[in-house]
Formats: C-alpha cells, structure tokens, sequence
C-alpha cells in the first residue's frame, strides 16, 4: 500500500464510520431520511449529505453553485454558510439518490486512499479558502464522519461503535480541546488542575494544569491535589463535547468533586467543534 503510515490510523478510521453509515441508512424508507439528528438542524438527510459533500471536496470536486434559502436561520457565520451548501442542494434529493451517491462517492475516496502516495505534511484546500496538511485533513474527516455515524445512530435508535477505530481519534482530537475549555472559557485559576475521570467504552484519566501564567495543558499523569475532578461515561463526554447536548440534559450523568463552581463553569461550555 502506498498511504504513508501517519496516515493509516485515520484511513482506517474513516473506513469505518463511513461503511457503517452506509449500512445504516441503506435501508431506510423515505420517511426516516427526514428523522432528526443530535447535530443542531440536520435530519438524517442533511448529514449524509453532509458526509457525501466534504469526501467530495477530499477528492478536489468542484463545489456546487448554490444559493442558500434566507429561510434557514440556523445558519448565522460564514462556516456554517459554507458547509450548509453541500447539505442544501441534496435537500429534496430521494433516498435512492442518496444512497447511490454515498455508495459511489465511497468507493472513490477509498480509491484515493489506496492509491494515495502523497506526504503527510503536504498542504490541500480546506473549508472557506484555506490551507490544510494532508494529515490535518485527514485526522478531522475520521473524526467528523465518526461523530456523524454517532448522530445518526441516535437519531435511528442503533447504538454502537462506541469503542470503534473513529471513536479513538475523536479521544485525541477532543482532547485537544480541553486547555483552552478549562483556562479560557471556565477560567480556572493559575496553578492548578483539573482531573477528568472518563469511562466506558473509551477509558481515560486526564489532567489539565493551568501554571503561573494561566496557561493550560493536557497529560495523562494524575493530580495529587487537583482543583475539580469532572467524572462521566465516554459517551456523555463526546455528546458534551460536541455540542450535541447541553450540561442541563445530562447533569445527573456527571459527577463533579472539589470545586463544584468551576466544575459546572467547566461544563455549561465544553463544546469543542465549531
């Protein structure tokens, strides 16, 4: 195989979540494409073409021309704008449309993938004009279409794949995240920490420190003496982390211990995506 190693992990993961999608939604009646999702706005129908648009763009199709109706208020920032077009122009689109263009545009990209001999740190076009690393690019798609398996899954009532290859590169991804969540929007003191105790299917134990100049980072080592510890199941953390729920939905799913203020400072904003 040419794909650089790098790159494996999350050609795998994407093959995944993606293969399962497929297998989820190509039994679906008309009805059930319009079924609503966790991801704010979209049905059903909205992220498979969603998923179907932004593997498009991965393999350098042109964007559609399209103007977006004024009607759809849940778009408000260029970003949204920009991704709501490879969503609005499938809107009225059947399922048997969907699901051939999904099923085609998957065995395109896994075409790509195994004949992808490029270098990790090669730059390509991402969202609104800009540059991405090949490897940036490819770490975000695993993730997205790993979380958008799980928006759809909640919106079908099929649970799974909750510890599956996505699942992981949504861990390292999210976690990313959680400096600027517990520094800049909580705004935790200097020089201290706070421990995040996850469990379930993806088990971690994770400790940010804010040092003397309020700077966060993250590492798996434990606190002895840690500000908050902020304990919940793996699924709660992702939904919490992709603004798929809010804290007041799944309070009693979480336990904070030590400073209960900044534990729920923490988590009335712990959305990461944009």
């Amino acid at each position: 195989m040419s794909l650089h190693p790098s790159l494996q992990t999350y050609a795998d993961a994407w093959t995944h979540a993606v293969e399962a999608i497929s297998e989820l939604v190509s039994p679906l009646v008309e009805s059930e494409w319009n079924r609503a999702t966790p991801c704010p706005a979209w049905s059903v129908r909205d992220v498979v073409s969603h998923v179907i648009g932004m593997d498009c763009e991965m393999l350098g199709d042109p964007r559609p021309i399209h103007t977006l109706p004024r009607d759809l208020y849940h778009v408000q920032t260029e970003s949204q704008r920009y991704m709501e077009m490879q969503v609005d122009v499938r809107r009225h689109h059947t399922a048997p449309e969907m699901t051939s263009e999904l099923e085609y545009t998957i065995i395109r990209r896994s075409r790509q993938l195994r004949n992808e001999n490029r270098d990790p740190s090669t730059k390509i076009r991402g969202p609104l004009g800009s540059e991405q690393t090949l490897e940036v690019a490819s770490r975000v798609r695993a993730f997205d279409v790993w979380v958008h398996e799980q928006d759809l899954r909640t919106a079908l009532n099929k649970p799974g794949n909750l510890d599956s290859p996505g699942a992981y590169v949504a861990r390292d991804l999210l976690l990313q995240g959680l400096p600027k969540v517990v520094a800049e929007k909580a705004g935790a003191p200097a020089s201290s920490a706070v421990v995040f105790d996850v469990g379930g299917p993806v088990e971690f134990l994770r400790t940010v420190r804010v040092d003397a100049e309020g700077k966060a980072t993250v590492d798996n080592a434990p606190s002895l003496g840690p500000l908050a510890t902020i304990a919940m199941e793996w699924d709660v953390y992702f939904r919490l982390a992709c603004g798929r729920v809010s804290y007041a939905a799944v309070r009693d799913q979480v336990k904070v211990e030590g400073d209960q203020d900044l534990g729920d400072a923490i988590l009335r904003d712990f959305a990461v995506t944009p």
